[in-house]
């Protein structure tokens, strides 16, 4: 059995295309100033959590977004963070470490 003939494609309207082409390779990302990034007191005893579940989400979805390693997502959040002027601590990735395997991304 041959195969099907594979349709081709011609490209009309060449300005558009490469618009197209280059919001591929476009990047936003926003944080909301207002998120609770620091963990609410919960009342109970021992030590309080110092992130949120929304920091460690955060941080955990840039992880499996890039493909990068613990270390690597700290460093690049961190960065993140510098470049929006947020004075937010990060999270280290012992901490991403425990807490993920309690929270799902």
């Amino acid at each position: 059995m041959s195969r099907p003939a594979s349709p081709t494609y011609r490209t009309r309207n060449w300005p558009a295309y490469n618009e197209a082409l280059k919001r591929r390779g476009s990047l936003t990302i926003w944080f909301d100033p207002e998120m609770s990034w620091d963990a609410a007191p919960t009342g109970r005893r021992g030590r309080q959590q110092t992130y949120s579940d929304a920091a460690i989400q955060t941080c955990l979805s840039m992880k499996v977004l890039f493909g990068m390693a613990l270390r690597q997502t700290t460093g690049f959040v961190e960065s993140l963070l510098q470049l929006v002027g947020l004075d937010w601590t990060v999270p280290d990735f012992s901490t991403l470490s425990r807490r993920q395997k309690t929270l799902a991304v």
